[in-house]
């Protein structure tokens, strides 16, 4: 059971927040408080939820003492202490430690693996899935990098995805996605096995990832594109090398401000990103595996169109509804990711 006097402390907090912001805050703190206040109010309300349980199986238990009243708490007794163990669970997962990154827009990397042509076009199709997922949530899909293949596949694609919890809900999308299906171009019909890899990074501010001038290299190159439409164009793409860790991001927009502006936020983000999995890694070293770690070896999906298939490989869950999934409803995988997560952490918090 949950203590009372701690969720009794942690209403007392929201009200207290609940007050500041009514009276009108400091400004400075205004966002602080505005942030605390916002994820407290879905554990307020469960606590108000359970609390109110509690006090209903307390009145049908006093009603047993009066004649006139007893068979009606008995009919209600069963029903309230089954339900009492369900908000119980609901309150433990509502006061999970939350990861600070959950709210924050995403940067999401999508390119091939192993698989040539039909690898960069399955590529293109987990990019086109996961535009109508953003479309279907109200997000913002904002493209920042990408180099089409010659069969209309793509090379690269780096795009922010904006608005409400994206990444806490795209952070299980990080890792090597495969597919099986028979390629157009394939005469026999043989099934072919090939892969892409997807990168979600939570999108880090100027303020928290400061990179010294002095810690990067700015090189400008002449952007290259099919068919020679950029022959007469200046040397306008940018790549930045981060000197420290060696990595190296590069963008090709037309504007050369405009590709310092898209590389130096995806550098942020990176960085960001590494030094989230490294205090990661030190806080779970005993740990055996975690859903979402990051680890973009590991092989999380197969996507199996002969048989309409989609199996998670952290979960082992299968779904024959390929086509919805492709066509972006991937609610319902995410969901499961995201449980799963929970009992992980609710295991680890209790055992």
């Amino acid at each position: 059971m949950v203590p009372l006097d701690k969720l009794a402390q942690i209403t007392q907090r929201f009200e207290y927040l609940e007050a500041l912001l009514n009276t009108g805050a400091v400004p400075a703190e205004i966002a602080r408080i505005s942030k605390e206040y916002t994820d407290l109010r879905p554990v307020v309300v469960e606590i108000a939820a359970y609390r109110q349980a509690l006090d209903d199986l307390a009145e049908a238990e006093a009603m047993l003492a009066d004649p006139e009243m007893k068979a009606l708490a008995e009919e209600e007794m069963p029903r309230l202490k089954a339900r009492i163990p369900e908000m119980e669970q609901a309150l433990r997962v509502a006061l999970l430690p939350k990861d600070a990154a959950d709210a924050r827009p995403a940067i999401v990397e999508i390119r091939p693996g192993t698989g040539g042509d039909e690898a960069a076009l399955f590529a293109g199709d987990l990019a086109r899935m996961y535009q109508r997922h953003a479309e279907k949530m109200g997000w913002r899909w904002e493209v920042l990098e990408e180099q089409a293949s010659d069969l209309g596949g793509l090379k690269e694609l780096v795009a922010l995805v904006s608005g409400e919890g994206v990444f806490a809900r795209l952070k299980y999308e990080s890792g090597v996605h495969r597919v099986q299906r028979v390629p157009e171009t394939e005469a026999q019909g043989r099934i072919h096995t090939s892969a892409a890899t997807v990168a979600v990074l939570p999108e880090a501010d100027e303020v928290e990832i400061n990179i010294p001038a002095s810690d990067i290299r700015i090189d400008t190159m002449r952007a290259s594109g099919a068919g020679g439409q950029h022959v007469n164009t200046t040397d306008s793409a940018v790549r930045i090398t981060h000197l420290p860790t060696g990595i190296i991001v590069t963008s090709a927009e037309k504007s050369q401000h405009r590709n310092k502006e898209i590389a130096m936020q995806v550098l942020r983000a990176r960085l960001y990103e590494a030094e989230r999995e490294r205090l990661h890694s030190a806080r779970a070293a005993d740990r055996k595996s975690q859903v979402g770690s990051g680890d973009r070896s590991e092989r999380i999906r197969t996507y199996n169109f002969p048989q309409g298939r989609m199996t998670d490989h952290r979960i082992n869950l299968t779904l024959y509804a390929l086509a919805q999934i492709m066509g972006g409803d991937i609610d319902p995988v995410i969901d499961a990711l995201t449980a799963h997560d929970q009992a992980e952490r609710l295991a680890e918090m209790e055992g």
